[in-house]
Formats: structure tokens, sequence, C-alpha cells
């Protein structure tokens, strides 16, 4: 069961309460640079993203955002670091949330208590982020300090076992950050501010878990999910849907973001991914793919990356399966909207369980695509299968011999 936590806005957008777990990103442009800003943005709201971060370390930063405003259809949350008067001037040119670490501000709570005083007169959301990093560093050594040993019961010093010391150290780490943040937020409580949601990160996963699950035993604010710093495309997305997994089976997070060193439009798919999985949002393309075997008659690895290459901005709900065998092809084609079950060279198309074609391997793209596109509203249809059908250029399509190394079998 989902945690019940409180709800706000982050412009027209609600999170917390029962809104729908929302998908954010961050540009990776200067913010100042409204064409290159405002390009990126186009390309996150194409593939789904709902929210989005600009970083505003200059002034120039704060300035450009009211132009970048007028031009995106998405809300927008600037992410302020030391200068509270970059947060200030945000929110003069229109911000819809910022996001701030109480910790970091210069003049701290004097500070804060400018930002607040500021949204609560325009309207704006507030993110507390705590992350591990941003723990104090001679606070943590001497605690580290004190979880590699322990004292006997005779009095002797003995060090602990390294997997217990592990397991304090995040405890001990994870406390901390619960503790910062419930202290940030009574701050703002006492200048009776409430629009608040919070993130609680660390690259390390085991962390990042224990900080949520403790934080939402103690508080109803709505929390963002996230593990900073987690990596390239295939690392960061397998600690994203472990950490981001545990959490979300739980019950826990209202917002998510899938932190990876790639264009940001990679992010979103992967985030969509982990909420399909859990069966918390019904929206983009289910996709299912066999993993290739020996049994394997045609080469479903380039069919199978091309139809979700195709698909990939759409974003009404469809059930797609792309098999290449007799064995769990037809049961996985049939359960799907539309299926391709394929072997010796041809392929089966199904369309919501019914057998509507049969077809040779150098149109499974074309079949399956043109079939995805009859289910879609018009927009999306065009995406998916332009007119004219579609083109392959030439050595795109590629028999199984030619692909994977190996012959087609024969009856």
């Amino acid at each position: 069961m989902r945690r019940k936590s409180r709800q706000i806005h982050v412009g027209n957008v609600a999170i917390g309460g029962d809104a729908p777990i929302v998908v954010q990103s961050m540009t990776t442009t200067y913010t100042r640079d409204v064409e290159s800003t405002v390009a990126q943005i186009h390309r996150l709201e194409d593939v789904g993203c709902e929210i989005v971060r600009v970083a505003v370390p200059e002034k120039e930063d704060a300035l450009a955002i009211g132009e970048i405003k007028k031009r995106i259809h998405i809300p927008l949350v600037a992410d302020i670091h030391y200068k509270h008067s970059l947060a200030l001037e945000a929110i003069r040119q229109g911000i819809d949330c910022v996001r701030i670490n109480p910790g970091n501000l210069i003049n701290g709570r004097k500070s804060l208590e400018q930002i607040v005083a500021a949204c609560k007169e325009r309207g704006v959301a507030m993110r507390i982020g705590v992350n591990s990093g941003s723990i104090d560093a001679l606070d943590q050594r001497g605690q580290m300090q004190r979880i590699q040993v322990r004292l006997r019961d005779d009095g002797v010093l003995e060090r602990t076992d390294p997997a217990e010391a592990r397991r304090n150290e995040r405890e001990h780490l994870a406390e901390r950050m619960v503790t910062k943040a419930l202290e940030y937020i009574s701050w703002c409580e006492e200048l009776d501010f409430r629009e608040i949601k919070v993130s609680l990160k660390s690259s390390t996963v085991l962390t990042a878990v224990e900080a949520y699950r403790r934080f939402a035993q103690r508080s109803d604010y709505p929390l963002h999910l996230g593990i900073t710093e987690a990596g390239t495309l295939v690392t960061g997305s397998v600690k994203s849907s472990v950490g981001l997994g545990l959490l979300l089976a739980d019950g826990i997070g209202d917002t998510i973001r899938v932190s990876l060193s790639a264009e940001p439009e990679e992010e979103i798919p992967v985030a969509y991914e982990i909420l399909r999985s859990l069966e918390l949002r019904n929206r983009g393309v289910t996709f299912v793919s066999c993993p290739s075997c020996g049994r394997v008659e045609i080469d479903v690895i380039q069919v199978a990356n091309e139809v979700e290459k195709r698909l990939s901005k759409v974003q009404s709900p469809i059930h797609v399966a792309v098999m290449g065998c007799v064995v769990n092809g037809p049961g996985e084609s049939r359960d799907a909207d539309v299926g391709l079950a394929g072997g010796k060279g041809r392929g089966v198309i199904f369309r919501k369980g019914e057998v509507i074609k049969t077809v040779p391997e150098d149109q499974f793209l074309d079949a399956v695509l043109k079939e995805v596109a009859s289910l879609l509203p018009e927009r999306e249809a065009k995406l998916v299968y332009p007119e004219g059908g579609i083109q392959e250029t030439a050595g795109q399509h590629r028999t199984r011999t030619e692909g994977m190394g190996l012959p087609i079998l024969k009856s």
C-alpha cells in the first residue's frame, strides 16, 4: 500500500496524496543559454518528463528563467546552492519550485527565512534536498571511528566485524540525513510554510533506501526519490532500479528521477519502466522481447531494438511483444496488444490475441509498427508509422545469419 503523504503542487502538477508518481529530470545545459535549454526541455517533454530542474549557479542563469518559462510546457525547478539571492531572483522570474539544501546556504537559517517569505508570496514550492555528501565531514569521521571499534564486556576495545561496521555506518549516516531534513522542515513550519517535498539522496543505494524509510516513518511530507551520482547508462539504470524499486514497492515515493551520466532524455524511459514494472503508472509502451537463445530462428535482437527505438516517444499505454521462437513466442505475443512470433525467416503478427497475418522477416518492422500505429492516437501514430510506411535503409535489415553469425535452422 502506498504511503499516504500530504499533497503539494509544483506549478500545475500535484505531488503526493493520491496523485500519480511524477517523473522528473534535470537539464545538462548552461541555463543562461536559453535556446539550448529550451530545446533540451522540449526533447524531455517529448518522452514524457513531467517536471524539469535547471542549475542556477550564477545570476545570469536566474535571469534566464523567465524566458525559458514562456517557452516550455512543464513546471520548472531551480537548483540553488550557497547564494540565497539566486533563489530570490529565480522566484521573481516565475520559477515553480526551488531546490535548496539549507545546510549549504550562506547565512543558513537567515537565508532560508528570506527564501520562504518569497515562496509564500509567489506560491512557489520548495524541495529540501539533503545529500549524504553534505553531512558534516568532521562529525562523520569521529562517528566512523567509533563505529569501527567496540568495547567488550571485559573493557577491551576490539575492531568491529567489517560487515557490521558498514551496516552501522550506513544506519548512522541515514539517521543524520533524516535528522537534518526534519530540522530544516521545522524551520519552515515555524514560518508557516509547508509546500515542501524532501529528498534524501546518496550514491550508495542502501544508505539512500535506509534514509527514505526512516523519514517515511516520521513525516508525511512528499518524497522525491533518487540515487545521486548513480553512474552511466547501464550502471546508473541498475542502481536506480534497485534503490527506487525497493522504496516504491514499499509504497514510498511521490516523484522520481533516474540520475544518469547520459543525455537527460535517456533518464525518462528508465523511470517509466520502473513504474510500469511495479504497476504504478500505465503510461507508454510495455515492451516484451525474448533474450535470444539457440532456438531463435530470426534476428530477434535487431528487430526488438529497432521496434523499441521507434516506439520511444509513445506515451499511450500499449503492450508490444517481439519473440523469436515457437516455445514462448505465441503465448507472449498473444497476450500483447501487438505481437510478433518469429521462426524460420517468417513471423506471425498478433493483434489483441488474434493472428492477423504472416510476414517474411524483411517485413517484420513494417508490420509490427503499422499495427501499433493503428491502435494509437493520430499524433503518436504518425511518429510510429509515417505515411508511406517504414523506409528501411540499405543494410538496415539483416538475416539471422548476417546478424548473429548462426545458420538459419532448416525443418
